[in-house]
């Protein structure tokens, strides 16, 4: 016998003893039954960004400012440091001039190559001034050639005095104060992205083959189950503790999940029998869990549960529920048909 619990005013709730009512109107009801359902295990993990990582500096230079801090938001391109460029700057007006003093001799020497090649014709000018101005004309394009790499590298350089953000994410570590002077390598801000995460675990050797050939897994945090997008595992087992690492993907912009967090991941190992309701039958009261069962002539019941695991909607019951018996699925119609019989009883 399961003792009596006392629930709300005229209602009990007790194991073996059902409190009756006749159903004015049909009730919205389930045919309990066994389903397949994933048969898990679970293993301890944790939460990392997919993407983080460290700025550092490209060029030299001294900061200027430093445009967001740790904890702020940063959007994928944004400029983070700005360097002073002036030294940037005069070089690359350098390589302006030398590209436009480039292109002046390339045209020279083009154009005084289509004269001669003109003249050879009429064996106005010797074979030796011929190959003279065709070397000319060759070198001066391939200097003009390296002033526009020159001008585009010099470009490049000047991009660096602006250190602009891989991604959107956000400012874990600011490594660097305005007026500090940084060398290529210097490293100037660390961030992480939340768009998409992953879950690091260490999958004990017994279950390895079953996740290999299954590739299916969730993670349980704060009273949800959220489904992997991908699994990644380790080719060799780690040989301090005969465990592989896996790699769990979320999906992307997973809600109030981050870097750090501990959850718990169940891996799919293979598939068993179990008793399956919706969640949205269950009553709760207290520690108390219950659900409205349909007997015989239409008598209804309160009947307390012992619940396991939950699959998306729906949740498995451990103990209190056997196959076959009728569920109420509207929990709040059945509680006013129990309290409209009470009244007509009393």
């Amino acid at each position: 016998m399961v003792p009596c619990r006392h629930l709300a005013p005229l209602l009990f709730l007790c194991g073996t003893v059902s409190a009756s009512g006749y159903a004015a109107e049909p009730l919205p009801t389930l045919t309990i039954q066994r389903e397949s359902a994933p048969l898990e295990r679970r293993v301890d993990g944790t939460i990392e960004a997919v993407n983080q990582g460290t700025v550092s500096a490209q060029t030299s230079g001294r900061v200027l400012e430093v445009l967001y801090d740790v904890n702020d938001f940063v959007p994928a391109g944004a400029v983070i440091v700005r360097l002073k460029n002036t030294e940037q700057r005069a070089g690359l007006d350098q390589a302006q001039a030398a590209l436009t003093e480039a292109t002046a001799r390339e045209a020279e020497a083009r154009t005084r190559f289509d004269r001669i090649a003109g003249l050879l014709a009429d064996r106005a000018v010797s074979r030796q001034q011929y190959d003279q101005a065709l070397a000319d004309r060759d070198a001066a394009a391939a200097r003009l050639a390296a002033a526009r790499a020159g001008l585009s590298a010099a470009r490049e350089g000047v991009s660096y005095t602006e250190v602009r953000s891989p991604y959107a994410g956000v400012v874990t570590r600011r490594l660097v104060q305005a007026g500090e002077s940084v060398q290529p390598g210097t490293p100037l801000m660390s961030g992480l992205s939340l768009q998409y995460l992953r879950v690091n675990v260490d999958l004990p050797q017994s279950l390895v083959e079953n996740v290999r050939v299954i590739r299916k897994a969730a993670i349980y945090v704060n009273g949800r189950r959220i489904d992997a997008t991908k699994l990644t595992l380790s080719p060799q087992a780690s040989p301090e503790t005969n465990t592989f690492r896996v790699r769990v993907d979320l999906p992307e912009n997973a809600a109030d999940l981050y870097p750090g967090m501990f959850v718990k991941v169940a891996f799919v190992v293979g598939e068993s029998e179990r008793l399956l309701i919706p969640v949205k039958t269950l009553v709760e009261r207290s520690e108390v869990t219950a659900v409205y069962v349909q007997g015989a002539e239409g008598h209804i019941a309160l009947r307390q549960v012992r619940v396991g695991h939950r699959f998306d909607d729906r949740v498995e019951v451990l103990a209190g529920l056997d196959p076959s018996e009728v569920l109420i699925t509207d929990p709040l119609l059945a509680l006013e048909q129990l309290r409209t019989g009470a009244a007509k009883k009393d």
